[in-house]
């Protein structure tokens, strides 16, 4: 039988460690004196009482370890319980969300996918905006670890191909994976230190510049305006493009790169296709801007690079309503947003390996019609693929483009027309923020959407989010099997 007190432990830290996270808005609020600090009080210590209580309970399972199927339920488990406790101060603040509203903007918060169902942000009180941000925040850190230590050992899309990567090739400098989470940490919160500071020189306010720099390295794109980045248009688009590309790039690498091992950061054929991708895209784009639509060059290249960046790393910022640059940029977008950043980072979508991946094994695969005879092995960054991960990578395009279609025909019958159900569903999946179209595009949002279709969404973004397999794993008949 399945024991579900390792599980239950690690979510009761992790939930009381949450709910003692709500002091920093908490002080905010107090600071500013406009009454709303009891919220936070008020969701702290629930949060702590129950996570304590829990992990408490189960704490004579701790040193057994975690089997496979505990992993497994483990990472989603995460996922729906601490944005369950991270609803709460917007259910009890200012906001005053209902429930379906509010799970949904925590939801999207701890995915990093940044829809929101909030209107009038430039009035909230500062405590809830720096909520948002900090939900973000722990959800990107959460998703680098949870990609650079459970998916490879859970072989889920292809993410195998990691596992030796972050841990065997780094010989005697870092050992274990606790080494390398804790530095992978600490290189997050600094990258975060770092952001903040260019933004505050640039000409943000500081709490901006804070609240900013949480979404940005988090690839998670909520705003403390309506207008989105829109609002510090100028130098700081330029700043955001940078941070949310090293926001976008492997963590390891980072690690390899401060223990002395710059070479794997230089020679990633994961970075150098991901970044040739938004050059050409840049280029491509400002010169339509510059062509078709009447642009300075400057500007176009800024605000084609800026909100290239912010759709290809799932941040979903944006600094202008492109839906006005015409379908074939808007045609673009939408299918940039599916390609996403590299593994082991904070951005989203499919990932460019598996891109690689699958051009790879369908090159391999041409080789031999042409040469039946001949021997061809599909192989990535010079090392040889085994069939198990090329079946794992497209098992997993097969299940993210499925998915999709399954949630954009429950999206339509929930009443919504067909650029809202498509363009949601492939955000949500995705993880990126806007959609198209003017309900949910980068001048709308999701507010006005029934109840049914933002739980549609909240569990299409929760999917998203683990990879797919990770999910779905659990809702096979035989994982609950002894």
């Amino acid at each position: 039988m399945l024991d579900l007190r390792p599980v239950l432990y690690v979510i009761g830290l992790l939930v009381t460690i949450l709910g003692a996270t709500m002091v920093f808005p908490l002080l905010i609020d107090l600071y500013d004196g406009n009454g709303q600090w009891p919220v936070f009080l008020e969701s702290a210590i629930i949060s702590i009482l129950v996570g304590g209580l829990l992990a408490l309970s189960c704490a004579n399972a701790v040193g057994r370890g975690l089997d496979i199927r505990q992993t497994f339920l483990l990472t989603t488990s995460v996922w729906v319980a601490l944005p369950l406790f991270g609803a709460l101060p917007m259910m009890l603040g200012a906001t005053q969300l209902s429930f379906t509203d509010a799970f949904f903007e925590a939801m999207s918060g701890m995915t990093t996918t940044g829809s929101t169902v909030i209107s009038g942000l430039d009035d909230l009180p500062r405590g809830i905006l720096l909520w948002r941000g900090i939900l973000q925040w722990l959800g990107g850190i959460g998703i680098i670890v949870v990609a650079m230590v459970f998916l490879p050992e859970l072989k889920v899309g292809g993410m195998q191909i990691f596992k030796s990567e972050a841990f065997d090739t780094m010989g005697k400098i870092l050992p274990r994976a606790q080494a390398i989470a804790t530095q992978i940490s600490t290189i997050y919160f600094v990258l975060t230190v770092i952001c903040a500071l260019v933004y505050t020189i640039l000409g943000m306010g500081l709490f901006d510049a804070l609240v900013h720099a949480l979404t940005t390295m988090s690839t998670g794109g909520f705003s403390n305006y309506d207008g989105s980045f829109g609002t510090f248009s100028g130098p700081a688009e330029y700043a955001a493009a940078v941070f949310m590309i090293l926001a976008a790039l492997p963590f390891v690498r980072y690690v390899q790169l401060i223990n002395g091992q710059s070479k794997p950061l230089f020679r990633d054929s994961q970075i150098q296709t991901f970044l040739a991708t938004i050059a050409v895209l840049v280029i491509v784009t400002a010169s339509v801007l510059v062509y078709v639509f009447p642009h300075h060059p400057e500007q176009a290249v800024r605000e084609a690079l800026f909100n290239i960046v912010s759709i290809m790393s799932g941040t979903g910022y944006a600094s202008v309503d492109y839906m006005a640059w015409g379908p074939f940029l808007i045609m673009i977008f939408f299918f940039l947003g599916l390609i996403g950043g590299c593994a082991g980072s904070t951005a989203c979508s499919v990932k460019i390996f598996r891109y690689q991946l699958l051009f790879a094994a369908i090159r391999v695969q041409v080789q031999r019609i042409r040469s039946p005879n001949g021997v061809f092995v599909t192989r990535y960054a010079g090392r040889p693929v085994t069939p198990d991960v090329l079946s794992s990578v497209i098992s997993f395009f097969m299940f993210f483009v499925v998915t999709i279609g399954i949630v954009a025909w429950a999206l339509a019958l929930t009443g919504l027309d067909f650029i809202t159900s498509i363009s949601g569903a492939a955000t949500a999946v995705a993880n990126i923020g806007p959609g198209l179209g003017d309900t949910i595009g980068p001048a709308g949002n999701f507010s006005s959407l029934n109840d049914t279709a933002k739980w549609i969404l909240s569990l299409a973004m929760l999917i998203g989010r683990l990879e797919l397999l990770a999910v779905f794993a659990i809702f096979t008949l035989r994982f609950w099997r002894s």
